[in-house]
């Protein structure tokens, strides 16, 4: 029996009941995918139907403001896809009348719409014959044929692309792209892959020759960066929080968040306070340390972020020109940073 019969008949037995498979709008395709690109399906499914029901179409996404995007987004990370979303929408509505094009290339061509995702869209809206290679094909074909190649070198990439494409069902491809996903997904896991009860154990050369455990290779880890950020929760009279618009191409790039100093190491609250930024922040105004948190650890792809929370209370003055001020009511309607929105979740108001 061919490779992808064997995945589809599993398939159609193991499935996930998932929102998206239920349709063959691109506009859900896409959604669906730039949801999934960093995110596992479980957390993902809201954010989908939370999505649907305010943009039911990709003309209603197109016409939205980006904070909203942003605030509806709040809590997935990877905000660039986000951004991307809503520029893509806009571009279909606006250069294809809200029509999705169907030639690969120009879904490639689209905003934040890579190989994979291009795929994903040609294959399950429009029938088209591209193989979908995500971790999870990577790992099912790294196995059943003991590929040895760096799936992030140029040459692996191209190898396994290969592959996919010349297994797929011509035929069915996007049963076959959603089948061998699935079975990379739930079966061929990365830890404890059920090998025992696998239909390919039979064929499989990396269970024949026992390396389940060291395949698929990659070439390299990225050296995660240590970076320090103390923030400071400034209130003044009227119980109004400073917040400012995050616009660097950085992190968290147009959320919001409170004043920041980013230091090189961890500092004493005194050496804080002595530096230049700490004195740019409050220019002489009259305040006082209400409250200094713990520091948290926040873990993004490559960063691990020192969050330091000190809770300031301003005696009249406001900050400089820089930081505005909100009241809770308008906080709640900005795209936070997660952290931020957990600490400020707790905050007493």
């Amino acid at each position: 029996m061919l490779i992808s019969q064997k995945l589809i008949n599993w398939y159609q037995v193991h499935k996930r009941d998932l929102p998206w498979r239920h349709t063959n709008d691109p506009y859900n395709i896409l959604l669906s995918e730039m949801i999934l690109q960093q995110t596992r399906v479980d957390q993902g499914i809201s954010y989908y139907y939370k999505f649907i029901e305010r943009f039911p179409n990709i003309e209603d996404l197109a016409k939205a403001d980006e904070q909203e995007v942003l605030r509806l987004w709040q809590g997935l990370g990877y905000y660039s896809r986000a951004r991307n979303l809503l520029h893509t929408a806009q571009f279909i509505v606006s250069e294809y009348n809200g029509e999705f094009p169907k030639e690969y290339k120009k879904l490639l061509a689209l905003k934040g719409v890579g190989d994979y995702t291009a795929a994903a869209i040609a294959s399950h809206a429009f029938d088209l014959n591209y193989a979908v290679v995500d971790g999870n094909v990577y790992r099912f074909l790294a196995r059943y044929f003991a590929i040895e190649e760096a799936i992030d070198s140029s040459k692996g990439k191209k190898l396994f692309k290969n592959i996919a494409n010349d297994l797929l069902d011509k035929q069915r491809p996007g049963l076959h792209n959603q089948a061998i996903m699935e079975f990379g997904a739930l079966h061929c896991k990365p830890q404890n892959p059920k090998c025992t009860n696998c239909p390919f154990m039979e064929n499989c050369q990396a269970f024949a020759d026992k390396k389940i455990d060291l395949l698929p290779i990659k070439k390299g880890k990225t050296k995660i960066r240590n970076r320090y950020f103390n923030y400071f929760i400034v209130q003044n009279t009227k119980k109004e929080i400073s917040m400012k618009k995050r616009t660097e191409k950085d992190v968290w790039f147009n959320l919001y968040d409170f004043p920041l100093i980013e230091t090189l190491t961890h500092l004493s609250e005194l050496e804080l306070f002595e530096t230049n930024a700490a004195e740019m922040i409050f220019n002489s105004v009259n305040y006082t340390i209400k409250n200094i948190f713990p520091i948290q650890v926040h873990l993004l792809s490559h960063q691990k972020l020192h969050l330091r929370f000190i809770e300031i209370d301003l005696v009249s003055e406001n900050l400089t020109e820089k930081f505005r001020n909100y009241s809770f009511e308008e906080i709640e309607k900005l795209p936070l940073p997660r952290p931020i929105d957990q600490f400020l979740s707790g905050f007493s108001k």
